[in-house]
């Protein structure tokens, strides 16, 4: 009989953006206290790092923090059960607007180690899809362009690593619940995905969700607030995204999705997403 080798390991990453984590603060311990992931990445925590609430998560059991946070806009955080041997945070269109950070994972990971886990916060972009009419949509633009130049400079994957975040662009016709009627709708515009897909093609870099849900299935992480009843309406979009680098995928064991945090009392617009690796 063979033995379990002691190094492998389970490693479970949540992305979630939470719209500010002190207002949610309630829901992200729930969430974490129910689903206890190794990792989640937050984004849009809309706090500075010398207000982070950070003595609860470590009260929880997750004493590794990594934040990148500013008054009242953006942000985001990477909060672990495992510590990091490395940190990094990142600037895109001569914005420090705190939309990346990244953690490298340390040998107290075993199987995991040196696995870097980037989270972004890409620009919303506003609600005209006109970058000459609106400064905010050709700020995504011109952010989507800079992370094919980083592609370009860095090759993220060619070693073990996982992006994710509120990339806020629904690539395929399924990841939103009208496909004609929101082709002129900022997040799904043609100019938008294309940008988004041709990062991912040329980084390697494989969509998890895709990959164990692949279309015709609508998947969406993400529910307005304008609806009076989300639920029933289910006019959803998928903004949120967890990638692997190309070695990582033989080990994806799981992806979820948990909607339920959308009926929450005062829930974020978005929902949690999650993937579990077998190391």
């Amino acid at each position: 009989m063979s033995c379990p080798d002691p190094s492998s390991v389970k490693l479970v990453v949540t992305s979630w953006n939470v719209n500010s984590v002190r207002m949610r603060l309630d829901h992200v311990l729930r969430f974490l206290g129910e689903a206890r992931p190794d990792v989640i990445c937050l984004q849009e925590t809309k706090c500075p790092d010398d207000l982070f609430p950070s003595a609860a998560f470590r009260a929880l059991g997750y004493p590794y923090i990594a934040l990148s946070g500013q008054k009242g806009y953006h942000g985001v955080a990477v909060i672990s059960r495992l510590p990091f041997s490395a940190t990094n945070i990142m600037s895109f269109c001569d914005k420090n607007d705190c939309r990346h950070i990244a953690v490298t994972l340390g040998k107290e990971a075993k199987a995991g180690a040196g696995i870097v886990i980037h989270n972004f916060y890409v620009p919303a972009g506003g609600d005209i899809p006109d970058p000459e009419v609106n400064p905010r949509f050709a700020h995504k633009l011109a952010f989507l362009d800079e992370l094919m130049e980083w592609q370009d400079r860095t090759r993220p994957t060619a070693a073990p690593s996982i992006l994710v975040g509120d990339l806020n662009v629904a690539p395929y016709e399924t990841d939103v619940w009208s496909h004609k009627a929101l082709l002129n709708v900022v997040s799904h515009t043609p100019v938008e995905t294309t940008r988004l897909e041709n990062f991912r093609a040329a980084s390697g870099y494989v969509d998890a969700i895709r990959h164990r849900t692949p279309e015709p299935e609508k998947v969406f992480t993400w529910w307005s607030y304008r609806s009076p009843d989300w639920a029933a309406a289910d006019k959803g979009r998928r903004l949120d995204h967890v990638w692997l680098a190309p070695d990582l995928i033989p080990s994806l064991a799981d992806t979820v999705i948990t909607k339920e945090t959308r009926g929450w009392e005062r829930p974020s617009d978005h929902v949690p997403v999650s993937v579990t690796l077998d190391l």
